[in-house]
Formats: C-alpha cells, structure tokens, sequence
C-alpha cells in the first residue's frame, strides 16, 4: 500500500512520475487542453485517458479522469482509485481532484490505498523492468495540506483501507490454506503485527471448548471436517468507552454445502463464506488503532463445512448456545447456525448494539442484486443508523423487513423449538434474519447480508477488485466512530 501524503503544490509543477489529474471542466484542462482535445476527451462520466505529457506538467504520465463540478467523497474515492488502478512501472504520483474539504481528502487517501490493493501472494514474479517497478508514494494535492485536520484524514484512510485490505486478504487465500485453526491463527497473529495486542484480547475456543460452552450451531456445521471448528473472541475495551458494541461474523472458510452438497461450479468460490468473520475482525482492530472510546466485543465463527459420515443430516436437531433447539432442514444453511452461537454469545455479553456480518443468503442477492448489502433487525433506529454509517462510508446497503409471517415459519417444527430452513421458496433473507432474531433477545440488533458484494466474479472496478472486497468494514468503522461521537 503506497504511503500517502499531503501538498500544496500545483498540478503542473508537482514533482511525481504520474499526474493524475480530474477536470471539471476547460478551465481544469490548462496547457493540457489541445492534447485533450485531440485524444477526444469529451468529459463524459467516468472518461480516463493516460498519455504522455510532453512537457506541460512536471510528471512525465498524466492520467485524465472526468468529475462532475462538484464531486461527492465516493465519487473522489472512485476517481482516485480508478486513476491509481492505471498507473503502471511508476513509484510515484501526484493526484489532482480538487477536493472540496477535509472529507473529501480523506475519501481520495482511501482510494488511492483500495485501488493499489494487489493479491499476488500466489504468483510467479514476472523479471520485467515494468513489473520490478512499484508504487511507493502517492501525493495529495490540496490547499488543505496544511490542516491538522488533514493529516489526521489522512492517518484514518490508511487506518481503515488496511482493515478492508486485510480482510481482502483472507477472503482471497485458498481454502486450503485457512482452515479453522489456520484462520484462528492468522487472526491472533493479525493482532499482534497491527500492534493492538495490549488493547485487543483475544480468546480461541476449540472443538472441546466449544462443546463444553454448548455451542451445538458451531459444532454441529463444523463436525463434518477433520479440521475442526473455532470461536475467536476479540475484546477491546478503552478507558472510558462511552458505548459498547458487539459485532458477529460469519466464518465458514470453505462451504460445500455439507451433505445438501452444492453443485460443483458453486462451489468455486466458496472461500469467502468467512468474508463476514474476515470483516468484525479487521473493524475491531481498526477501531483499536483508532483509539475510539467505544467497547468492542467481536465473535468470529469459524467452521468448514463438509460432508462426511460425521456430518450433520438434514433431520437432525441441534441445541444451540441459548438452550433452544433447531431442526436443520438443509445443512447448505449452515451460517444462520454458527451465527446462532455467536449472537447468544454476544447478548450474554449484555452490549447495547448488537451487529452480525454475514454472506447468508442467495435470496438477498436475489433482491438486491450483487453489489447491495442487505440490512435487517429488530430495531428501526439502529437499522438507520446503520444505513446512514453505509451511507457515509460509500457501501451500497438497503433496508429489508422481516414480516411477520416469518416469525411463525421459524417457529413452526413439529419436534424442535426452531426451524432451520424456509418452508416455502419465497422470503429467504427474510426467514433468515427471523430465525437469527431469536438469539438476540431484547439487544438492539442488524443484520448485514453481504452475499452480493462480499466477491466480486468480474473484473475490476474502481476501488473494487476482482475477488474479496472487504465488504462492510468502511460501514463498521463508520458506525463505531458514530456511535462514539454520540456521548
């Protein structure tokens, strides 16, 4: 990740191998205005040209890129993502995108860091001169270089565009290589290269732990595997905390649907069903280096679900970590059990906001399409809250229901107090969040579906690369600091 600085220096005379520079407009275009013209820049949205800039700046490479006249902050984080994504066999650049404010700096400092994020872990270096090359430094330019206010924006960017990269990380390493004690491991490890290990505690519970504390939703998915399940716990616990929130996430590190077995082709990007475990984990440690005076009790549970002659059967009945008992009906619906577990867990820890983060449903795809998280609870003003955080942070979340239908569905086994899966093929998202809601108790609880965007198949696109995301932390980050400001 390229480090990130501040200058008041002119577009023209900024000393950088590359240019990136927005126009609004002909008057941004200066001694650039007739190569522009001739490339056919038009300054359509979203329009980027790179090209050599022959001597009118000082940067040798200068990247075009179209802004409307008054950018919003996600449109300056796409912006500057999407000129760093074209910056190629240079070390440094300068970026030109005429930020409106302090929070507009920040926003272009975040792109910057998402757009350079690379996972090469697996690759062959290639011996190219191009590809030795890489981007070291990039330089904001702003008449706000100055501001303390600034430089602070500046150190949060880096702060959380780590955390989201981090859980880009994981997401996108081999299932192989995170099985549950693997993923336990690079979690506690992760606290202690953040350097938070004297704020953060962590705790690792194993299979025997876990079905001593009577976590019958983690055991039961995770019995399936040779490689048995875990529960990590992280807590943060700040002198004067003015709040204290807990968050859940969903950390299945490879789902083959167990014996309700997937179809191959689904089964191929199944490493990131632990996107949402990936997500509380790197939020609470961020939270951490940004000293927020809030309380942070993080659960990542973590299984792989499997088939074998160990495994759960659709029939069986588990009993969770709150004493109830659920009929599975489909073990492919395996997150809403390990959630199950973790949201008890956290209303025991009597919080007074409780957040789960999850790739739970198809069925949210389905209404949301891929790139839309869905929020569901049991509380319409923490859910607006959440949904303002989502705003804030430029992660595309909306509102979903749960209907009252959904309650008696839950309910409605005939030999267990719950039922694990939909009766009925409609309503999916909808009778998971129902089923999840009956571990929260009377805690101010959402729910982040992030099935859509937690991956993305295609190609890159601005600060969003192909395969893991990091899907949720920004909102996180946002809702803590939120939630923290409310004293």
């Amino acid at each position: 990740m390229p480090t990130v600085t501040l200058s008041t220096s002119k577009p023209t005379t900024a000393r950088a191998d590359v240019l990136i520079l927005g126009i609004r407009g002909e008057d941004d275009k200066g001694d650039l205005a007739d190569t522009l013209d001739v490339l056919g820049f038009t300054g359509e949205k979203g329009q980027t040209m790179r090209f050599a800039s022959a001597g009118a700046v000082q940067a040798r490479v200068v990247i075009a890129i179209a802004l409307p006249t008054e950018p919003t902050a996600e449109e300056l984080r796409r912006a500057a993502a999407k000129g760093i994504r074209q910056v190629k066999g240079a070390a440094t650049v300068a970026i030109a995108l005429h930020p409106a404010g302090v929070d507009e700096v920040e926003a272009i400092a975040e792109g910057v860091a998402l757009g350079a994020y690379r996972f090469d872990a697996y690759k062959t270096p290639k011996d190219d001169a191009t590809s030795r090359v890489e981007l070291t430094s990039a330089v904001i330019l702003t008449p706000f270089a100055r501001q303390s206010t600034a430089t602070k924006a500046i150190e949060r960017a880096a702060t959380v565009a780590a955390a989201v990269n981090v859980t880009r990380d994981w997401v996108n390493t081999p299932p192989g290589d995170k099985r549950p004690a693997d993923f336990a491991a690079a979690i506690t490890a992760h606290v202690d290269d953040a350097g938070v290990s004297d704020a953060v505690k962590v705790t690792v519970w194993d299979e025997k732990r876990l079905a001593k504390e009577r976590c019958g939703g983690i055991v039961g998915v995770g019995q399936g595997s040779d490689s048995p399940p875990r529960l990590v716990t992280l807590a943060y616990e700040p002198a004067g905390a003015v709040t204290h929130l807990a968050l859940v996430g969903k950390g299945i590190t490879f789902d083959s649907g167990g014996l309700s077995i997937k179809p191959g082709a689904s089964m191929q990007t199944m490493k990131l069903d632990m996107a949402g475990a990936a997500a509380v984990v790197a939020t609470t440690v961020a939270i951490a280096r940004l000293g927020l005076p809030i309380r942070v009790t993080a659960f990542a549970c973590i299984a792989e679900n499997m088939p074998s002659g160990r495994a759960t059967r659709p029939g069986d009945v588990l009993r969770m970590r709150s004493g109830a008992t659920v009929e599975v009906h489909n073990t492919d619906a395996e997150g809403r059990l390990v959630l199950a577990d973790g949201l008890a867990l956290a209303a025991e820890a009597k919080p007074d906001r409780i957040v789960d983060v999850a790739t739970l449903t198809g069925a949210c795809m389905v209404a949301l399409g891929q790139h839309t998280s869905g929020i569901l609870g049991n509380d319409e003003a923490f859910g607006d809250s959440v949904h303002a955080a989502s705003k804030a942070a430029g992660e595309s979340m909306w509102p979903l229901p749960i209907t009252e239908e959904m309650k008696a569905a839950v309910t409605s086994s005939a030999i267990a107090d719950l039922r694990q899966h939909n009766p009925k093929p409609y309503g999916g998202a909808l009778f998971a969040a129902a089923f999840l809601r009956e571990f929260v108790g009377d805690v101010p609880w959402a729910h982040l579906d992030i099935a859509g965007p937690a991956f993305n198949e295609g190609s890159a696109v601005d600060y969003t690369p192909a395969g893991g995301t990091g899907t949720g932390v920004r909102t996180l980050v946002r809702l803590a600091s939120d939630l923290a400001a409310t004293r």
